[in-house]
């Protein structure tokens, strides 16, 4: 037995148009037609793009309510606030660093950590 056993198979271009033909009546769905003629789906969906026929790609709808679109809204919001938080305690503690290393250097310690330590912070 060799490593790479695998079968390769090579589809000729009137084998792929008869599949997306078939596909675009809409009487069978990519799952369908996989099943039918022993093809994985992504195959076909590479057929799909290659012959740039889109229209047979999958499409996804999504129904909103209102109270879905404000809850939504709300949510990024509350993330937009949060962000906002974040970045301005990032920046506390920058400034507080720099404060300490100041500090540090103005009274004579060796290091930031030798402050913290005779200050008890």
């Amino acid at each position: 037995m060799y490593k790479n056993d695998k079968v390769t198979r090579r589809y000729s271009e009137s084998f792929k148009l008869k599949i997306l033909s078939e596909l675009s009546t809409g009487k069978y769905t990519k799952r369908e037609l996989g099943r039918i003629y022993g093809i994985h789906n992504s195959t076909i969906n590479e057929w799909v793009l290659k012959y740039d026929r889109k229209d047979l790609m999958n499409t996804r709808v999504i129904v909103k309510t209102k109270d879905e679109i404000s809850r939504l809204k709300a949510l990024e919001k509350e993330v937009e606030q949060l962000k906002n938080l974040l970045v301005r305690k990032d920046m506390e503690k920058l400034v507080s660093d720099s404060y300490l290393e100041v500090a540090a250097e103005n009274l004579g310690y060796k290091s930031v950590e030798e402050l913290k330590k005779n200050l008890n912070i």
